[in-house]
């Protein structure tokens, strides 16, 4: 008799693990015809049109300096770009003429007198008003900065006949003092907006460290609040200078008509002699170094100011 045979136990296989579905990556859309073609330009072939465009906007420039180094009867006969085959042309002849002419000295003197007071006056008067909005409590606030925000759109045109009845009532009309406090005025409403939204971005933490330390709000605006701020102080030094020293239409009305600033002393030039390009050529440059020079000697701290708060 056979023995029963024990049941050999039926084993499951292991289930083979599954892995999940890789995921497709989704089509990538096909960029446009001005992408393709600005990546096929490459960075070298940019570079040389901006080259190009830079020097075809300064050519005017190039064209007034040359203009103001050569002879009158040069300029009469021939364009500025002759100088440079016959560069015997140039001279200085037209420079030591308008500097020795006291009317274009004197212009020159009313125009820093006007500028440098309104600029500093801007700065100073808007740097404490936009740290008051920034971190000062008081009652109103928010409606104050409204309104700052509402004198920004008001044109200056609208209070010339108001204004200049005001200054002819309070003995300030047709004064160099008159202008500053002009340009003084209409300059604050962008300045306080500058500034104020620029201090805001200050961490307060830092701010509440020197308070802990016993700085006052004026020791804390002077020692930390300022020189935190000395980009978009810059910056609107700069716009400040610019606006006040290339303007004709506010000294034209509100200056001293017997010590005009440059802007109207040029002006009067080409209506009384109206052919004097010789005059007005260098004149002009003169007037257009000064705001140059102003502007590449804090051009670094310019942009700075322009780019804050632009990425966090």
């Amino acid at each position: 008799m056979t023995p029963p045979t024990t049941p050999t136990p039926r084993t499951t296989p292991p289930a083979t693990p599954v892995s999940p579905p890789t995921p497709t990556a989704a089509p990538r859309p096909r960029p446009s015809f001005a992408a393709r073609v600005a990546a096929r330009a490459g960075g070298g072939a940019v570079r040389v049109l901006l080259v190009l465009v830079a020097l075809f906007w300064l050519m005017p420039t190039l064209g007034l300096l040359l203009s103001s180094l050569r002879e009158p009867t040069d300029i009469a006969t021939s364009g500025w770009w002759r100088v440079f085959t016959a560069p015997a042309q140039l001279t200085g002849h037209n420079y030591a003429e308008l500097l020795g002419d006291e009317r274009i000295t004197d212009s020159l003197l009313t125009t820093v007198l006007i500028t440098v007071p309104s600029t500093v006056l801007v700065i100073v008067i808007g740097s404490l008003a936009g740290y008051a909005f920034a971190w000062l409590e008081f009652p109103g606030r928010d409606w104050w900065f409204l309104v700052v925000v509402g004198l920004l759109v008001v044109p200056v045109q609208v209070a010339l006949i108001p204004v200049s009845k005001l200054f002819n009532s309070v003995g300030i009309f047709e004064t160099t003092a008159g202008v500053v406090v002009f340009h003084t005025a209409f300059g604050l409403p962008f300045a306080i907006f500058l500034l104020r939204n620029f201090f805001a971005e200050i961490p307060r933490e830092l701010l509440e460290a020197a308070r802990l330390d016993g700085a006052g709000e004026i020791r804390l605006f002077t020692r930390v609040v300022m020189p935190l701020g000395g980009p978009a102080i810059a910056s609107l030094g700069i716009f400040q200078f610019l606006w006040v020293w290339n303007d004709m239409l506010v000294a034209l009305i509100f200056a001293d008509s017997s010590a005009p600033p440059i802007t109207v002393a040029l002006q009067q030039q080409v209506r009384q002699f109206g052919s004097n390009i010789d005059v007005l050529a260098s004149g002009a440059f003169i007037s257009m170094v000064v705001p140059l020079a102003v502007f590449f000697a804090f051009q670094r701290q310019f942009v700075s100011g322009v780019m804050a708060g632009a990425v966090k």
